[in-house]
Order: structure tokens, then sequence, then C-alpha cells
């Protein structure tokens, strides 16, 4: 009996081996895909800058899960203590900080390379170490995806060690401490606000 077991178990390990490493090789083909054609976006001369950020915001929107995003800053507590009205408000408010963000970064490249090292699984999530790299700089980027009803979407990113979605629930939540859900929409208004 244990050994029918064993076999059942070991026929079902060599079934599922495959399709991880096939899972966690089609999100590094994603980002891969996707960074290539930003850097050619930022590399293309004839674009003016506007053309250059319009383009990379259609080409990098697909992969991030926005809404699962703006939830994961707010954390459980504060997400399920809002309206739907709210959590629309919210969520478009921190789509535009990250993208405003991301494209004020970019403004800064150059001809810096991305190094991809071997991706790691983990929960049926993969986590894509890479580092950017340039004359004399090497910031550690590593994306954190799970696959979705419409493919790989990231979820968090940490870079230099940083996790994205814990550093802007640290800020959202020092404001939520001495104040209230409207008065965090309202910072988030501002242009530069908190």
């Amino acid at each position: 009996m244990f050994k029918v077991r064993f076999l059942i178990l070991l026929s079902l390990l060599m079934v599922c081996l495959p399709v991880s490493a096939a899972d966690s090789a089609s999100a590094e083909a994603v980002l891969k895909k996707n960074l290539e054609s930003v850097f050619t976006v930022l590399q293309t001369k004839s674009l003016t800058q506007e053309a250059k950020n319009k383009e990379v915001v259609d080409l990098v929107s697909p992969m991030f899960d926005f809404s699962l995003m703006a939830k994961l800053t707010l954390g459980k507590k504060n997400w399920f203590g809002i309206t739907d009205e709210q959590k629309e408000r919210f969520t478009r408010l921190f789509v535009h900080r990250l993208r405003t963000s991301y494209l004020d970064r970019l403004t800064l490249y150059t001809d810096e390379k991305v190094v991809y090292e071997a991706p790691v699984e983990n929960n049926g999530k993969v986590q894509i170490p890479t580092y950017v790299v340039s004359k004399d700089k090497k910031i550690s980027i590593l994306y954190k995806f799970y696959e979705s009803e419409g493919g790989w979407k990231i979820y968090d990113l940490e870079i230099q060690g940083v996790s994205l979605i814990r550093s802007y629930r640290a800020q959202f939540g020092q404001i939520l401490q001495s104040g209230t859900f409207e008065d965090l929409l309202a910072k988030m208004e501002k242009p530069g606000g908190e």
C-alpha cells in the first residue's frame, strides 16, 4: 500500500514539475519582452518625451495588477472599511501616483542594462530578481508575479530590498492614524502630495 501511494505521489510530482518550470519561464518571458520594448522606446530619438511616456505606459500597464496593489497598500482592515466609491477613487489616485513615479524614473534612463537572475517560485507565485547596471551603479529590482486569469501580473516590486507595497502601506498608515480616509485622498489629489 505504501509503495502504491509513493508511486502516485512521485508521478504527480513528475507531472507538476515541468508545469512549474514553464510557469516561471513564462513570467520571465513577459518581463523580458516588456522591458526590452520599454528600452527600445526610450532609445528612439525621433519620439518626444511625451510620446515616449505614453508608449511606455501602454507597454507596462498590462503587466501590473493595479487594483490588487492598491488593495495591498491599504491592508485588509482599511480596504474593507471604505465604500466602493472610495475604493475606486483611491485606486485611480494610486495608479496615477505609480505611473508618475515610474515615468519620472525613466527620464533618468541613459544606457543602463538589465541583468536577469533565475526566477524563484513560491506557492504559485514567481519572483524575478534583476539588476539595472550602469557604469557606476547596480540597482536590484525584484519583480513579484502571480498568475491571474489574464496571465502573469506584477503585484509588488522591491527596489534595493524595499517593497513598494510595504513602503506605501507605511506612508498611508501614518496619514490614517492621525486623520480620516478622506484626508488621505485629499493629500493624494494634491500634486506631489503624500
